[in-house]
């Protein structure tokens, strides 16, 4: 099974979770007045779990893709269906969404929270997806600018491909990535210093991730036009001694693979 979970897991109806997630802010409030908004996050968890019946803490959760694995846990799971994503930051960002509703998407579940104990007020927000893994493996693959002949493309598709039949899209993207680096050979292989330059001077090197000698892989999740980060990455090439760069978008519903390459810029400049 590509993902495995140590602990039952049932997906509650939003009825269901908002009522318990009402009983649980009202604990996690009192223990927020009890202990003030200085302690770390485990503090806060490990006293609901002594206060609120059916409490897990850190629960985890495998990816398995072929040799590649991965572990996540899962912050706080009340009634083995009830997810809660305890912070103490400054502000909730949408970093913080983004990783309790890959939480969700991993295990199935519709309705999670983001509970932040740092701030004067406590920051909440709910986090809802009604995507079920079955909705996730419904994409097709875009090659619209593709070509096999580049040093990596093959492994580079492939790879993806097989990984979105398994797990879906829609999971975060340092998860594909990860497994990217991993069936390339490690990180001592793939990431690498590339130099940075102008015609006239050297700036630094920067560590990208390489498919082949001189061919950068990069993964993005744009939901709209593409046309700006292959803009920016033709400027990447152009200062770099990069032959092209692998590039592959996964939205909801689609794999879009690219292949940006230095003669692009070449042919566009003999088109003025």
């Amino acid at each position: 099974m590509p993902i495995v979970v140590n602990h039952p897991i049932r997906r509650m109806s939003q009825t269901e979770f908002g009522t318990l997630a009402y009983e649980v802010m009202r604990t996690v409030f009192a223990i927020r007045d009890e202990f003030g908004r200085f302690f770390d996050e485990k503090i806060y968890k490990r006293e609901l779990m002594h206060r609120f019946p059916g409490v897990e803490l850190e629960v985890a959760v495998q990816v398995v893709h072929g040799t590649f694995r991965k572990l996540y846990l899962l912050d706080v799971l009340v009634n083995d269906g009830a997810l809660f994503e305890f912070k103490t930051v400054d502000t909730l960002n949408p970093r913080h969404e983004a990783q309790l509703l890959n939480y969700l998407l991993l295990v199935e579940l519709a309705h999670g929270k983001l509970v932040n104990l740092r701030p004067e007020v406590i920051g909440q927000k709910f986090v809802n997806t009604s995507l079920r893994l079955a909705d996730r493996l419904q994409f097709v693959v875009d090659r619209c600018g593709w070509d096999d002949g580049v040093d990596g493309a093959g492994l580079f598709q492939d790879t993806l491909s097989a990984m979105l039949q398994d797990l879906g899209t829609g999971l975060e993207l340092t998860l594909y990535d990860e497994a990217l680096v991993h069936f390339f050979g490690g990180e001592a292989q793939v990431i690498q210093d590339v130099e940075v330059r102008t015609p006239d001077h050297v700036l630094g090197s920067q560590k990208m991730r390489l498919a082949a000698p001189g061919v950068a892989f990069k993964i993005t999740g744009l939901e709209e036009s593409l046309k700006d980060f292959e803009a920016h990455a033709l400027r990447l090439l152009q200062h770099t001694s990069l032959k092209a760069v692998l590039w592959a978008n996964i939205s909801r519903r689609t794999l879009a693979l690219r292949v940006i390459r230095q003669k692009d810029k070449g042919q566009k400049n003999k088109s003025k």
